[in-house]
């Protein structure tokens, strides 16, 4: 993928599966999830994927129309944004409603720690969408608190 602005970077996204589990299934301590290995698998293959794009692509990237043709178009490459979209924040959802805190704390404090890739779950991404889908921006000045990204 690639940003779109006046100067446009790749982005690269993984996508994996939304039932598979974010956490591993026994805590590793009372209180304390480890990350799933379906989710620290997935991380390595993004930031593996990005550093081989570096080392392959370098700086810039000058794509063609297939046939050889240049594009016109100018994508960089410099410390590439990335996102592996995985899982639903529903895994944390106690068995008679609410919210398992201590999954939830231990799935946060990583995710929040974590520099590339972004961690985004399904569920997220879907309400991201929607909003962007249903938000008619007021006719105006340009209002950039309710601007979303991925």
């Amino acid at each position: 993928m690639k940003t779109r602005g006046l100067i446009n970077s790749l982005c690269f996204v993984e996508i994996k599966r939304h039932d598979k589990s974010l956490l591993a299934e026994q805590p590793t301590r009372p209180g304390v999830c480890a990350p799933s290995t379906y989710l620290t698998s997935g991380i390595a293959q993004v930031q593996t994927t990005v550093q081989d794009a570096l080392e392959q692509i370098g700086r810039k990237l000058m794509p063609d129309d297939g046939l050889g043709n240049p594009t016109g178009e100018m994508l960089f490459n410099i410390h590439p944004r990335s996102c592996l979209i995985a899982g639903s924040l529903s895994e944390f959802e106690g068995d008679f409603g609410g919210v398992n805190e201590p999954k939830f704390r231990s799935f946060e404090l990583y995710r929040r720690h974590m520099m590339r890739p972004e961690l985004i779950t399904f569920d997220e991404l879907f309400e991201r969408a929607k909003f962007i889908f249903n938000h008619e921006p007021e006719s105006g000045a340009h209002d950039t608190s309710d601007e979303i990204t991925l």
